[in-house]
């Protein structure tokens, strides 16, 4: 159980140390408070488990919401990392890759599709393919030129860009951010009959999370 201080950070109940009081000082002068994190300063971290600058250790049951679910320091994970840090940092993709080409081949045949398009996070993920269903309701379907609508569910989190949050119904991420971009429709989620209504001619595409996560980790019915 945690709890929150005047801060706005959320306590574990354990005295601070003078490293972790330092570090927690410095991120809330000039780090923009867009979290509530724990008050536990983490140094470093093996598999599942975490050590803050103080030393205790912690077993990590967020895995940094999933994108570190690999675990901490991952034995094949850094050494691929470092063979490829001693060979170039980054390309622009203004040039080719000799890595990048293995790369999405492997990929697209992993997720059995033709091409695919990496991404740095999951709202950039689903902001183009916001634009690429448009794009293809424009230039393929033939749609009305800024008529495009895409179907969404109640209660879904995609990420927190201006965009995404537009066909968000949580408050928390909207509050103060409109005005909002239109051109979707939202039903209930789970409802395939209630999705089916909302399809017109002017429907590019379904934007569905299997098993929505910040609802509250809601399974679909069989259906």
């Amino acid at each position: 159980m945690s709890t929150v201080t005047p801060t706005g950070t959320a306590s574990t109940g354990a005295a601070l140390s003078p490293a972790a009081a330092l570090a927690i000082s410095l991120e809330n002068e000039h780090a923009a408070h867009n979290y509530h994190p724990l008050e536990v300063v983490v140094s470093h971290g093996d598999g599942a488990w975490v050590v803050d600058v103080a030393g205790r250790r912690y077993l990590d049951c967020l895995a940094a919401y999933s994108a570190v679910n690999f675990g901490h320091g991952h034995p094949a994970l850094v050494t691929a990392a470092k063979d490829q840090l001693d060979r170039i940092t980054l390309t622009s993709r203004a040039f080719h890759n000799d890595r990048l080409g293995p790369f999405v081949t492997a990929l697209a045949k992993l997720a059995g599709k033709d091409m695919v398009l990496p991404m740095n996070t999951g709202a950039e993920a689903v902001e183009s393919g916001i634009k690429i269903a448009r794009a293809w309701g424009y230039r393929v379907k033939g749609v009305r030129p800024n008529n495009a609508t895409i179907i969404v569910a109640d209660g879904n989190f995609h990420g927190r860009t201006t965009t995404i949050i537009s066909f968000s119904n949580d408050e928390q991420a909207r509050a103060d951010f409109g005005p909002f971009t239109p051109g979707f429709i939202s039903v209930p989620y789970g409802d395939a009959a209630a999705l089916e209504a909302a399809i017109t001619e002017d429907t590019v595409a379904v934007l569905l999370e299997p098993i929505p996560g910040e609802a509250g980790i809601v399974v679909p019915p069989a259906d």
